[in-house]
C-alpha cells in the first residue's frame, strides 16, 4: 500500500492527519466488506484492524463521512489500481482442484457492467446503455477482466465507459498472459488482431469462433479435430490461396505471404474442435460449439479435454456473482458520485474479491478439496468479523 501511494505521488499533506492516503485506501476497501453501512460506520468497524496494521492511533476519534469523502478525493483513482497491479497474481497452487488442464493454468476473459450514481460527471464519463429505445436508469461503467478459472480470482482488469466495447478493453489485457497459461474466451472476443496479440505472449488459447468466420480445413486429424488457418480478413485471392498451401505443407512460418507489411504474422495455424451441445436452449435442438486452439498436437490435449476446459470459462460468471451478489448486493449501485471515485471504488471491489479468493483457495488446498466447495458467503462473514475492532479484543 505504501509503495503504491509513493508511486502515485499522493503522500499525506499533514504529518498529524488521521486520514493519510494508506488509511483512506483501507477504508475504501472496507466499504465493500460492509456495503450496508455508511462511511462513518465502516470507519468505526475497521479501525481495530487498522490499529493492528500499525496505521491507526487508538486515541483518534473515527473520521466523519465528510472527512472520508474529502480524503477519497485526495486519494484519486490510481492508488488502488496500482495496489491491485502489485498484489493480483495467480492464486492456484499445483494441487488446486479444477484450476488446470494438464500443465496449463486455465484462465478466462470476460466483461460485466456496473451501475453508478446518476450524476452529471458520471454520465459524461461512463454514459448510459440504451435498450428499448431509451437510456438506462443509471450510467454504467464497463469492466473487462482476466480470471483464473479454478479459483475465480481476478488477475487483471480494464475499466472504461459503457460505449467502449469489450474487444477494445480486452486488447491491453492480452499482454498480461504468460507461457503455461490457457486463455478461454467466448465468441464475442475473437478477432484476428486479438488472437495475434494474445498468441504472441507464448500463452495458449482456446476461443470459441463466431459462426460466420471461415475456417478452411487444412488437415483432418485422427481424433476428429482439424487444422485450419486464421488470417487477417483483408487477405484475399491468390495471397490467401498461397497461405493455405503453405499451411498444408507446414511451411507457414517461412511463407512471405503470411507476413504483413509491418513484419508481423498475418496468419496463424490453429486446431479446431467442434461439437454439439444437445438441447442447450431447452427447445429440443442442439447448439454447435466451434473452438479454435493453439494446441496443435492432439497428444497434448484431446478434444474432450479441450471441450471441458472451455466450459471452465463459466467460472468467470461465478467471480462476477461474488462481486455483484455477495459483495455489492443485488440491484445496488456504487456509492461514488465522481468518476475518479468510481474507478477507485471498482479497484477496491476487485481487491477485496481477490483477497477472498486467496483465503478460500488456501483453505481448500489444505483440505484437499475444490475451492468451489467452500462457501463464499461464509468466508465473507469470517472476513467481516476479523476486520472489526471487536476481533482484536482479548478474551
Amino acid at each position: 500500500m505504501d509503495a503504491a501511494v509513493a508511486e502515485c505521488g499522493v503522500q499525506a499533506r499533514r504529518s498529524d492527519g488521521k486520514l493519510p492516503p494508506h488509511v483512506t485506501a483501507y477504508l475504501t476497501m472496507g466499504l465493500w466488506l460492509f456495503p450496508d453501512d455508511d462511511y462513518a460506520e465502516v470507519a468505526v468497524k475497521v479501525t481495530g484492524a487498522l490499529d493492528r496494521f500499525g496505521c491507526w492511533d487508538a486515541g483518534w476519534s473515527p473520521p466523519t463521512a465528510g472527512g472520508i469523502s474529502q480524503a477519497r478525493k485526495r486519494l484519486g483513482r490510481d492508488v488502488l489500481a496500482e495496489v491491485f497491479e502489485r498484489v493480483a497474481r495467480p492464486v492456484a497452487s499445483a494441487v488446486t482442484s479444477g484450476a488446470w488442464l494438464r500443465d496449463w493454468r486455465v484462465l478466462a476473459i470476460d466483461g460485466f457492467d456496473v451501475d453508478v450514481p446518476d450524476t452529471t460527471e458520471n454520465a459524461a464519463e461512463f454514459g448510459y446503455s440504451r435498450t428499448g429505445g431509451g437510456p438506462s436508469a443509471f450510467p454504467k461503467a464497463r469492466v473487462v477482466a482476466l480470471t483464473e478459472c479454478g479459483t475465480h480470482a481476478f488477475l487483471a482488469a480494464e475499466v472504461g465507459a459503457y460505449a467502449v466495447g469489450e474487444q477494445t478493453l480486452a486488447m491491453p489485457l492480452y499482454a498480461r498472459l504468460r507461457r503455461g497459461e490457457l486463455l478461454t474466451a467466448d465468441r464475442s472476443f475473437y478477432s484476428f488482431a486479438a488472437w495475434d496479440r494474445a498468441q504472441a505472449t507464448g500463452a495458449d488459447l482456446l476461443w470459441r469462433i463466431q459462426a460466420g468466420i471461415r475456417l478452411p480445413v487444412i488437415e483432418v486429424l485422427a481424433d476428429g479435430t482439424y487444422l485450419t488457418v486464421l488470417m487477417d480478413k483483408t487477405i484475399r485471392g491468390g495471397r490467401r490461396d498461397r497461405i493455405l498451401a503453405a499451411a498444408a505443407d507446414r511451411t507457414l512460418d517461412t511463407c512471405d505471404d503470411a507476413i504483413n507489411d509491418r513484419g508481423l504474422p498475418a496468419a496463424h495455424l490453429a486446431r479446431v474442435v467442434a461439437y454439439d451441445v444437445p438441447d442447450r436452449s431447452g427447445n429440443g435442438t442442439s447448439e454447435l460449439i466451434t473452438l479454435a486452439t493453439t494446441i496443435i498436437d492432439p497428444a497434448q490435449a484431446g478434444p474432450d479435454e479441450l471441450a471441458e476446459a472451455y466450459h471452465l470459462r463459466w467460472e468467470h460468471e461465478t467471480a462476477n456473482d461474488q462481486l455483484k451478489t455477495h459483495l455489492r448486493g443485488p440491484g445496488r449501485i456504487l456509492r461514488s458520485k465522481l468518476p475518479d471515485l468510481v474507478h477507485q471504488e471498482i479497484w477496491a471491489w476487485l481487491l477485496i474479491q481477490h483477497a477472498m479468493t486467496v483465503l478460500i483457495t488456501r483453505a481448500a488446498d489444505a483440505a484437499a478439496i475444490d475451492p468451489d466447495r467452500i462457501s463464499f458467503t461464509r468466508a465473507l462473514r469470517l472476513a467481516r468479523r476479523s476486520a472489526t475492532g471487536s476481533a482484536a479484543i482479548s478474551p
